[in-house]
């Protein structure tokens, strides 16, 4: 796989959504591949994605993990759908996780990441204590794949975060920083959890989006455009040079029309080479 520059432009993308030709007609050659848990992983999908990746030229710097059963409707949907913390789903979704960081490990990435979901504040709780032995374990198995496991933002403050981090006590735990998500769940300025978080970040998506209404109780923000919600991006990416960050700029849009997340996510890339020149 080719080497990746310093704070180079990449994408988001799908593997039972997108074609890599597509994305990487869009002029980047790196990325972060989804892969939903619907998606079957067996040594098809690992020998087309290789040969995918090769013919394109293009380096995966993450293998993201989404799950069966997940919905991002609004705050409490997501507290009781997404990552580790639904009890029911618990031990499917962690041995999803491992298939994924062996599929990612045949394809030489060196790097999975996934949402874990609205930790618990208290470290007694024991959701909380189940959740931090289980990402526990997906480091360790990551660990031999030659991996880290980064957690993505947005759920929790970011000093919940990296307490819990802190808790995990793993040193190839990472975080994959996504501003959006601090302003979609309210959780907190972008810049500032940056700051908190910055010696652990190993990526970050590249999102936009505008703080949630205040009159609706457990409402989302709305996701936006690279550009057009409350981040602001240029204030991101110098942030993103002050921590000394060396990972790439990968922009994510989940837009429902695909046509038009393509679009935005073509506007997103000339955003970021406009700032970055």
């Amino acid at each position: 796989m080719r080497h990746i520059e310093p704070l180079e432009i990449g994408v988001m993308f799908w593997a039972d959504r997108d074609r890599l030709a597509e994305i990487a007609s869009l002029g980047v050659g790196c990325g972060q591949l989804g892969i939903a848990g619907s998606t079957d992983i067996d040594a098809t999908f690992v020998k087309d994605w290789r040969a995918a990746l090769d013919e394109q030229q293009f380096a995966l710097a993450t293998v993201f993990c989404a799950y069966t059963g997940e919905s991002y409707a609004d705050i409490p949907t997501v507290q009781r759908t997404v990552g580790f913390i639904p009890r029911a789903t618990r031990g499917e979704r962690e041995g999803r996780t491992l298939e994924v960081s062996d599929a990612a490990a045949q394809l030489g990435v060196s790097s999975i990441a996934t949402h874990v979901g609205f930790v618990p504040e208290d470290p007694s709780d024991a959701d909380y204590v189940a959740v931090r032995d289980m990402v526990r374990r997906i480091c360790d198995r990551a660990a031999r794949n030659g991996q880290n496991f980064a957690l993505e933002t947005g759920q929790e403050p970011a000093d919940v975060l990296l307490r819990f981090f802190n808790d995990v006590d793993r040193p190839n735990l990472r975080i994959n920083f996504d501003p959006a998500n601090m302003i979609l769940y309210g959780t907190g300025d972008p810049i500032d959890a940056l700051r908190v978080l910055a010696p652990h970040v190993a990526s970050v998506h590249c999102t936009d989006g505008d703080w949630p209404p205040t009159d609706r109780a457990g409402a989302l923000g709305s996701e936006r455009p690279l550009g057009q919600g409350s981040v602001g991006m240029e204030r991101f990416v110098q942030a993103l040079k002050e921590v000394g960050y060396r990972g790439i700029l990968s922009v994510e849009r989940e837009a429902d029309n695909q046509e038009e997340r393509i679009a935005d996510i073509r506007m997103g890339i000339a955003l970021l080479r406009h700032i970055k020149a």
